[in-house]
């Protein structure tokens, strides 16, 4: 998806928790996780910003609270937004809740999401 997207143009902003130190810079974050041989290596590597990428500092579950997302898309002239990542059962979930109520479309693929639960994967079908 990462590669079909910025192949199309669309730009790709990373949303990611500060870990309670709002020192959190992403650069070091994602060097960290590659670098290291941190569980999820292989998908930070796959998944690794490009120079065009912008990133969002979140406090809390929600792309959207307390933070400049929702001027960055404005800014961006967004409508649709696709979201990817960790945890569809609460950040993506919150996430997109908060996208609706600011009237933007929705695109969540489900081979582009994931929770800790896989039973939350599938909905509860196994």
């Amino acid at each position: 998806m990462k590669e079909r997207v910025s192949l199309a143009g669309i730009p790709a902003i990373y949303v990611n928790d500060n870990f309670g130190k709002w020192r959190s810079d992403f650069k070091k974050l994602v060097a960290h996780v590659i670098d290291d041989q941190t569980r999820g290596a292989s998908i930070a590597e796959l998944l690794r910003p490009q120079a065009e990428d912008y990133f969002v500092l979140k406090p809390k579950h929600s792309g959207f609270f307390s933070t400049s997302l929702d001027l960055l898309l404005r800014h961006l002239g967004a409508g649709t937004l696709i979201l990817v990542g960790w945890a569809s059962d609460i950040c993506i979930l919150f996430t997109a809740s908060d996208a609706l109520v600011r009237e933007y479309d929705l695109v969540i693929p489900g081979d582009c999401v994931a929770s800790e639960d896989p039973e939350e994967n599938s909905g509860g079908q196994n």
